[in-house]
């Protein structure tokens, strides 16, 4: 099958959606897109994208009005919504799927894809569900067809459902994206290798201030040396987490060099040089910033409940679970919609990591 036959449906159309929807055309792939909310994209059945950044130029792709027709001739689905959106966007796809097709979602967290997988099976539908745990490029959205793709990262790790797909499903991804793939041991080191919890939380909470006054803050140069202090902390606690499933994840210092080629060892100097080097990205202006909104459940907030059911201590997860809720007004912990559907109150490390096999 040549790259003219595989046809990739794309579900989002916000940045990440459409960095990955013009990355896949230039690549010679198929496209539809689908945007969950029917926001974003509307009218003819195709439309031209425009990028600049890393990728330049302008890709016709086609646009779909339903999950039931992004699903119809796609070989490939590649889920690009917050992961707040996850489980409707696959509660909406779930009548549509057919047995081998292949669903990646970019980026996972929370089990996301462990919930679209066994969603499947439950309707007796055999798919392979691919996480990565954070995406393949950076991107921001200029316009409704407009997109700045930021970053291409140099290396991501990817595992899939069931594990005995993942050497299929690297190839795919290798295929669609390029040689940057490792191999994750299993869906939960791809969910705890998303650094964006740890580092968002506390950016967002001590730069409160300038998110509720609309200022303008390059995001690297406010994560100053006690800030990352406490993103260090964060991270500590995952990764001992990851060890409590027996599993591996690289630190947040080495996230950074491998994503962006940092040289510097400690996180506070990552940061200097990346503001010296990309002077950027801008932080958050909006007080529904998904740094908290979405990151703390979908990340914090599910790490504690793992940490509990592991039967370890988080202290500095919990007070920046609690300290974001504080200033939100929100019960963050209450607005994961995937922690119970998954049952993970009730599960064991063990129950657990034979659910991933």
């Amino acid at each position: 099958m040549t790259r003219q036959d595989i046809h990739v449906g794309v579900a989002g159309v916000g940045g990440i959606g459409l960095a990955n929807a013009a990355w896949l055309r230039q690549a010679g792939f198929g496209v539809s897109l689908w945007s969950p909310r029917g926001t974003g994209l509307a009218g003819p059945a195709r439309c031209e994208l425009h990028a600049t950044g890393v990728l330049g130029g302008s890709f016709e792709v086609q646009v779909a009005a339903s999950a039931a027709e992004l699903s119809r001739h796609a070989d490939v689905l590649v889920i690009a919504v917050p992961v707040n959106g996850h489980k409707a966007v696959f509660d909406a796809l779930a009548p549509h799927l057919r047995t081998g097709q292949t669903v990646v979602v970019s980026s996972m967290s929370s089990l996301s894809a462990l919930y679209a997988y066994e969603l499947a099976r439950s309707r007796g539908v055999d798919i392979t569900v691919v996480s990565m745990g954070t995406t393949t490029l950076t991107a921001r959205r200029a316009a409704s067809n407009e997109v700045k793709v930021m970053t291409r990262r140099t290396r991501l790790g990817i595992s899939a459902l069931p594990q005995s797909a993942l050497p299929r499903a690297k190839a795919l991804c290798q295929a669609l994206f390029g040689d940057v793939f490792d191999e994750d041991a299993n869906a939960l080191a791809s969910a705890l290798t998303n650094i964006n919890p740890v580092a968002h939380a506390p950016l967002a909470v001590f730069n409160w201030t300038r998110i509720e006054r609309a200022e303008n803050w390059p995001q690297y140069h406010y994560m100053t040396p006690h800030v990352a202090s406490v993103i260090v902390r964060l991270d500590a606690e995952r990764r001992a987490l990851a060890r409590a499933f027996g599993l591996h994840v690289r630190s947040i210092e080495e996230h950074f060099a491998k994503s962006f080629n940092t040289r510097s060892e400690q996180l506070a100097d990552i940061a200097a040089e990346l503001h010296a080097s990309r002077g950027g990205p801008p932080g958050p202006i909006d007080v529904g910033t998904r740094f908290l909104g979405e990151d703390v459940p979908y990340g914090l907030a599910f790490s504690s409940v793992l940490a509990r059911i592991a039967g370890m201590p988080m202290p500095c997860t919990e007070t920046m679970i609690e300290a974001s809720s504080l200033i939100t007004g929100r019960d963050l912990r209450a607005e994961n919609d995937l922690i119970d559907a998954l049952g993970l109150r009730s599960e064991t490390p063990d129950g657990l990591l034979e659910r991933l096999r």
